[in-house]
């Protein structure tokens, strides 16, 4: 069976346009009468706080409780803001998520990473800080939200600067 550019380009420009269309999130209804799903919590809420406090309610805390079971690396004068290299390690049993917040950065919250079950509670990376200020390690345990945090000066602008 031989096919024809014309008919080439036409089989590829249709399967194409529906990759695009499966990519934008259509996807068709076959009629039959489903229950929505429940609405999942929206992800970007968390970004959205100011505070310490404003972050661990938008990630379904009351509050956060210090501990000296998180351990937070980080320069004490970092000289540039834009790469500022962070170690957090929780000591914390069952461990489920570390969080980095600054909150004089233009969005407080600067990462988050899920820790899978049974996965050692450690994070190695850099962050952007726009002005000194104290960074947050939050971790979410089964028992609640903890932190601790560290003061770091920054002599050249981070975020913008």
């Amino acid at each position: 069976m031989s096919m024809s550019r014309r008919a080439f380009l036409q089989t590829g420009a249709g399967a194409t346009a529906l990759l695009v269309v499966a990519a934008a999130g259509f996807t068709p209804r076959l009629g039959l009468a489903a229950t929505e799903p429940a609405a999942a919590p929206d992800p970007r809420k968390p970004f959205q706080g100011h505070t310490l406090d404003e972050v661990v309610k938008a990630m379904g805390g009351s509050n956060a409780q210090q501990s000296s079971e998180i351990a937070l690396q980080a320069p004490e004068i970092a000289e540039n803001g834009a790469v500022v290299p962070l170690v957090i390690e929780s000591k914390l049993p069952g461990t489920r998520m570390i969080a980095i917040v600054s909150e004089k950065n233009p969005h407080a919250l600067s990462a988050v990473f899920n820790i899978p079950e049974g996965a050692e509670a450690y994070v190695m990376t850099r962050v952007k800080i726009a002005e000194t200020s104290k960074v947050t390690a939050i971790v979410q345990t089964d028992k609640g939200f903890f932190y601790t945090d560290q003061l770091v000066k920054v002599t050249l602008g981070g975020c913008g600067g």
